[in-house]
């Protein structure tokens, strides 16, 4: 059977030390994986479980980009994270074998529609227009598991125009990666090509066109994104 229209093409995340990209299946998100933004966002980290949402394979766009202010929103927000690369099936595994579905890991974006997503949380509805949306997804280099040393006491830190806005380590997490791995694999079937970003550290805050954002993670390539002008 053929396709009634063009398919989109596959995002490709480049992978360094590879010639070959990371093309990019799904991409969940973690929400309150940070105690300290939890609080700035007025809540108390769930502890019984961690919770997510989703973005589309169009949000993915690559370090150095130059995206425009989104339509719809007047409070556009930076979340600075750690994403994880998914490059082995994980279905149901333990805490323990978790890691041996890491491929890599990346600094990424979580990029808000804040205003979106507050009015549809007052709402109690879903927050895919604040969320999932094109171009919020942002993404550097990915680098191989084997590359990096463990998850913990890296420093992960965004600035905005020089001025540095979020500024925490990876042993902040509340949700280890493993335990995200474990717990999401106990709903999905975890394939090569997935993402989870991890969630972001406190001072989250708004962008403007001509702001230029840069974020980084010890040990990974860091993050560049410029604002263009609205849509």
């Amino acid at each position: 059977m053929t396709a009634l229209f063009d398919i989109p093409a596959i995002p490709l995340v480049p992978v360094k030390g590879e010639t070959a990209g990371f093309p990019v299946h799904r991409i969940f998100c973690v929400g309150r994986n940070y105690a300290d933004h939890a609080a700035e966002m007025g809540y108390e980290v769930d502890r019984e479980a961690p919770f997510y949402f989703t973005k589309p394979a169009s949000a993915i766009v690559p370090t150095g980009s130059t995206i425009a202010y989104p339509p719809g929103t007047s409070n556009f927000h930076y979340e600075m994270e750690l994403v994880v690369a998914i490059g082995a099936p994980a279905f149901r595994v333990s805490v323990e074998d978790a890691p041996k579905a890491i491929f890599g890991y990346a600094a990424g974006l979580d990029m808000t529609r804040r205003d979106l997503q507050l009015s549809e949380r007052a709402k109690q509805r879903p927050w895919s227009l604040g969320k999932a949306f094109e171009n919020s997804a942002p993404i550097a280099e990915i680098t191989k598991a084997a590359d990096l040393a463990p998850i913990g006491p890296q420093r992960i830190a965004l600035s905005v125009g020089g001025e540095t806005k979020q500024d925490a380590h990876l042993s902040d997490l509340v949700w280890s990666v493993a335990e995200l791995i474990s717990h999401l694999s106990q709903f999905y079937h975890l394939v090569p090509g997935d993402l989870i970003y991890t969630g972001t550290p406190a001072g989250v805050g708004p962008v403007l066109p001509g702001d230029v954002l840069r974020g980084e993670i010890d040990g990974l390539q860091p993050i560049t994104l410029t604002i263009g002008p609205a849509e």
